[in-house]
């Protein structure tokens, strides 16, 4: 199974704070396309007022290419604000459901495995596990590596979400 998240180093996390009119997704999309840049993860979700929305992108690649990327973005009509963010000034998570066999032998080690992690069961059957993981992309994978042996039958990962620490807006 491929890995879904980003570690590289040229691996870029952009926030973009943008009206909440259709259309929009698309006309960003456009321009990291445009400038050969693909979206690994994208999360889209209604501002604190219903007319806006926060997008967080995902994306590796130059980061030359990145601040033209933002530029461009940020001349958008739709777009208030557009930034990349480093992780040392912001909180950055992702949530996971992973659904994995279960067999009786490896019942125990799997939960044992869960309750390390820090995550949740949150469906159990006589043949499945589901599940709940949130944290950094970091311990996300680390956990999908633990749990490869076991046979991943599925799995759904939001993306990264990010928010600026203390007073400073995202």
């Amino acid at each position: 199974m491929p890995k879904t998240s980003i570690t590289r180093e040229d691996s870029h996390t952009i926030s973009l704070f943008v009206a909440n009119k259709p259309g929009v997704l698309l006309r960003i999309c456009l321009v990291f396309s445009r400038r050969g840049f693909n979206i690994e993860s994208l999360v889209v979700s209604p501002a604190i007022d219903g007319r806006f929305s926060r997008m967080t992108i995902t994306a590796n690649g130059d980061k030359n290419v990145l601040e033209q990327i933002i530029k461009q973005c940020a001349k958008l009509i739709d777009v208030v604000h557009a930034s990349e963010h480093d992780s040392s000034y912001s909180i950055e998570q992702e949530f996971a459901l992973i659904k994995v066999r279960l067999k009786p032998k490896n019942r125990s080690e799997i939960l044992q495995l869960v309750q390390h992690v820090q995550g949740e069961s949150i469906d159990f059957s006589d043949n499945t596990l589901i599940l709940k993981i949130v944290g950094e992309s970091k311990k996300i994978d680390t956990c999908i590596t633990m749990l490869e042996p076991y046979g991943i039958l599925e799995m759904v990962r939001s993306g990264k979400m990010v928010i600026t620490k203390g007073k400073s807006e995202t």
